[in-house]
């Protein structure tokens, strides 16, 4: 298919219970809608990702658009995927960092080495999978693997919002609300506001939050004068990369991380489409990877295939990938908007925090989720050992030094999970 050659669909035929496919699309009033429907839906976690590394999200909006379109090109416009924040980033660019929690990330350069050298790599796997195929992935990778690693990553980032986004005990009551706002909107909700669950948690608790502080004088108040002082349009605060090895090092393996989601991701769109996407992992890999490095160069985070777009498209059955054509072209347009990154830094502390409990707790369920989905067989003690041994380090965030080379609980958990695996393989 080129990139830019869509069958045009009516909108009877969803209406009739039909799917639209990557290579279709609706009239273009109707695909434009769909595509700010995939903006919306990849906007709290993309934004929320920068912030808790003390990022600009604007560069992050920006990147996620540019990268979006990087992988469609890459991928000849085949792939029905978004790319946003990657959380897999937050503890090894905290860790390589020294980031504090708060406000902007003073050593961000050398973050950004990291995060180049990590899209770096994972280009490079990406054209090893193009060339020689993922069944190497699949081995190394199985589901026990696959399920601790992405668990780890919710439970590892677990005492960010916990110890780091509440300042007093009204802040601690506060996030307790927040997660319980955007439980209410998980539950009680359908429709498009239950698919918006983070954004609509996020905006509720955020107008409790002025009523108790603003109204009530609970805690510090809510300041909107940010916004109404930032510009319309302008650049977004970009970021040179420093290249540092301890930081490189530190980072890079991300990669494997990356890969993992990508490759779940994937396989996710093929079951939901009934087209065999495999001859294009490769290429998804280095989309994925340069998009990164991009990013990387220019202050932002390291992007990844996002879930809650796919999750959008299992609800829809719009699969066209002219939907994220036009949901890029929009986040780049917001990433120049000054307005725009006023008003995501004007969001309570402490109800980020609170939305980061819900959003890192779902991260840590999806691992299950694999496991289940796979009908891992906890009986087999080889899976047993690699899964409970892969939790605690990530989790207890086990940390090996080699020289002033330190690897964190995250990567500590991934390659411990690798090599146990293979360890563990041998003949009884």
């Amino acid at each position: 298919m080129p990139l830019f050659d869509w069958k045009e669909k009516s909108p009877e035929v969803l209406a009739a219970g039909g799917v639209i496919g990557p290579d279709e699309r609706l009239p273009w009033p109707q695909t434009a809608a769909m595509g700010l429907q995939h903006v919306v839906a990849m906007f709290g976690a993309t934004v929320l990702a920068p912030i808790l590394m003390g990022f600009d999200p604007n560069v992050a909006i920006l990147r996620s658009g540019s990268g979006t379109l990087i992988f469609f090109v890459l991928t000849g416009g085949k792939v029905p995927s978004y790319l946003g924040s990657s959380f897999a980033f937050i503890g090894v660019v905290i860790a390589a960092s020294g980031y504090a929690g708060k406000g902007p990330n003073a050593n961000i350069a050398v973050a950004l080495g990291g995060i180049i050298a990590c899209g770096a790599l994972y280009t490079l796997i990406g054209a090893l999978v193009q060339a020689i195929g993922t069944g190497w992935i699949e081995r190394l990778m199985p589901p026990v693997v696959t399920g601790a690693v992405v668990a780890v990553i919710g439970l590892n980032l677990a005492g960010i919002p916990v110890k780091n986004m509440a300042a007093s005990n009204f802040d601690s009551w506060m996030q307790a609300l927040t997660f319980v706002c955007v439980g209410l909107v998980a539950v009680r909700t359908r429709g498009m506001v239950q698919r918006l669950l983070i954004l609509v948690g996020l905006i509720v608790a955020s107008i409790l939050y002025a009523v108790l502080t603003n109204g009530l004088g609970l805690g510090k108040p809510l300041d909107l004068s940010g916004i109404a002082n930032a510009a319309w349009f302008g650049a977004p605060q970009f970021a040179a990369p420093v290249f540092s090895g301890p930081a490189m090092l530190l980072i890079a393996p991300v990669a494997i991380i990356l890969g993992a989601e990508n490759l779940g991701h994937l396989k996710a769109v093929t079951a939901m489409t009934g087209k065999n996407l495999d001859p294009l992992m490769g290429r998804a890999f280095m989309g994925d990877g340069i998009a990164t490095m991009v990013s990387g160069a220019s202050g932002g985070t390291g992007v990844t295939t996002y879930a809650e777009n796919i999750g959008v498209m299992a609800a829809t059955k719009i699969y066209s990938t002219a939907v994220f054509l036009i949901a890029a072209l929009l986040a780049v347009l917001l990433g120049f908007s000054p307005k725009f990154g006023a008003l995501i830094q004007a969001i309570p502390l402490p109800v980020m925090g609170g939305v980061s409990i819900v959003v890192f707790g779902l991260i840590a369920v999806a691992g299950a989720k694999i496991w289940v989905d796979n009908r891992v067989d906890f009986s087999d003690n080889r899976n047993l050992i690699v899964a409970a041994v892969t939790l605690v380090l990530g989790t207890g965030d086990f940390t090996l030094k080699f020289g002033d080379f330190a690897l964190g609980g995250i990567g500590t958990a991934t390659f411990g999970a690798i090599l146990l695996y293979a360890l563990l393989g041998g003949k009884r």
